[in-house]
């Protein structure tokens, strides 16, 4: 059984799992992320700067009080530069660079994130455009089934309840048929969600399922997560930020000095002047700052682990779930699908010769249609197990 989708209805729009992709790229999460990685870059931009001279210039008359002291205009000048020590500078240097590495992994964690939901929304539309074929080709057969049974009944061959029978399963297949539609509807509305405006109001899905078929050993996966997903760097990245910021904060404590040069001139003196100016660490030696620093550490410490723990965990439960469905869709494929189809034309047969009644058809035609349904939805559950492995091995999807 193909699962691929022929358009039930016309629509002004087809497409295809690139065109949602590409939409999705103007998803506001992704936007926002990249805004945030633009703001890490001018953060380090402001750690590497140098901090600026301060400048003083001050001017004024002056009047002698005692007698032959000299009047006129005095002035003032002085120019301070603060002095970063090495240790002080590369600290906040190194911080800023980790931080922009934690909001690149950041952005690519969202990025990996929204197309993940929206190739699983594009598929969810599939799947239900499928169960909706199925619905049509289920109200069909069984629209064929009650025609027959109706010229039976008429010509005396069957009583009236088979046809009061098939008319109920008819109807109950139309029925079927309307939730799929209102089923494909809220898929779309799904990833409306995701992409937005950009999508346009009245569209198809159109594509077919690419599940290779097999994926690696589950600890294969375990250790290609702790290698290549986003989290895992950008977790690493606010570790080293929070080391950085700690080797500031005690950097720190050690005075830095200041370089200042001052010119002054009285009405009878020019005076030039040279030094420092050193702060005193004596009654704030930065204890409050640097523990603050210490136990941030220690937080992203523990939050690297949880997220470590939280990864395997959900590559685990991806793993499984591929396999469950991989078993189920090779079972289908191997012997339920002929078997149903079998049952059901053995049941038409009988019926048609009178070996069997109308319950008897109509209970292997259900069967029939609940079995290719359940195959869908192996299928499909095989697929969205495989895009969250995609996600976490941080694939290029």
């Amino acid at each position: 059984m193909a699962l691929t989708y022929s358009t039930i209805g016309a629509a002004a729009y087809t497409l295809t799992l690139e065109d949602v992709l590409a939409l999705a790229q103007g998803n506001p999460n992704i936007v926002a992320a990249q805004a945030q990685q633009d703001a890490a870059s001018a953060a380090l931009q402001t750690a590497r700067a140098y901090p600026n001279p301060e400048a003083q210039l001050m001017a004024g008359p002056s009047k002698a009080l005692a007698p032959g002291t000299p009047g006129g205009l005095s002035a003032f000048a002085q120019i301070a530069q603060p002095i970063e020590l090495p240790s002080v500078r590369s600290s906040r240097a190194r911080g800023a660079m980790a931080g922009l590495e934690t909001a690149q992994a950041a952005t690519s964690n969202v990025s990996l994130a929204i197309l993940a939901q929206a190739k699983q929304a594009f598929y969810e539309i599939l799947r239900r455009q499928n169960e909706a074929e199925v619905a049509i080709q289920n109200q069909a057969l069984l629209e064929q089934i009650r025609d027959r049974v109706k010229l039976r009944v008429e010509t005396g061959e069957a009583p009236r309840y088979e046809f009061v029978k098939a008319e109920a399963e008819v109807l109950s297949a139309i029925k079927n048929r309307e939730r799929a539609q209102l089923q494909i509807n809220s898929a779309k509305s799904m990833l409306r969600a995701l992409i937005g405006a950009s999508l346009p109001i009245d569209f198809e899905a159109k594509g077919k399922l690419a599940v290779p078929k097999d994926v690696p050993s589950v600890e294969k996966l375990r250790s290609l997560v702790l290698e290549r997903h986003p989290a895992i760097i950008q977790i690493q990245g606010q570790m080293r930020q929070a080391q950085a910021q700690l080797r500031l904060e005690q950097n720190l404590r050690y005075p830095q000095p200041t370089f200042m040069a001052s010119f002054q001139r009285a009405p009878d003196l020019d005076q030039w002047l040279f030094g420092f100016a050193i702060p005193l660490p004596l009654w704030n030696q930065r204890q409050g700052p640097i523990a603050a620093a210490a136990a941030e550490l220690k937080q992203s410490e523990a939050a690297a682990e949880q997220q470590r723990l939280v990864l395997l965990r959900e590559i685990e439960i991806a793993h499984t779930r591929y396999r469950i469905a991989a078993r189920q869709e090779e079972a289908f494929e191997t012997g339920l699908l002929k078997e149903a189809e079998y049952a059901l034309k053995v049941a038409e047969t009988a019926y048609r010769q009178g070996a069997r009644g109308i319950l008897d058809y109509l209970d292997a035609q259900r069967i029939y249609q609940t079995v290719r349904q359940d195959y869908i939805n192996a299928r499909f559950d095989k697929q969205m197990a495989y895009i969250e492995i995609e996600r976490l091995l941080a694939s290029d999807l």
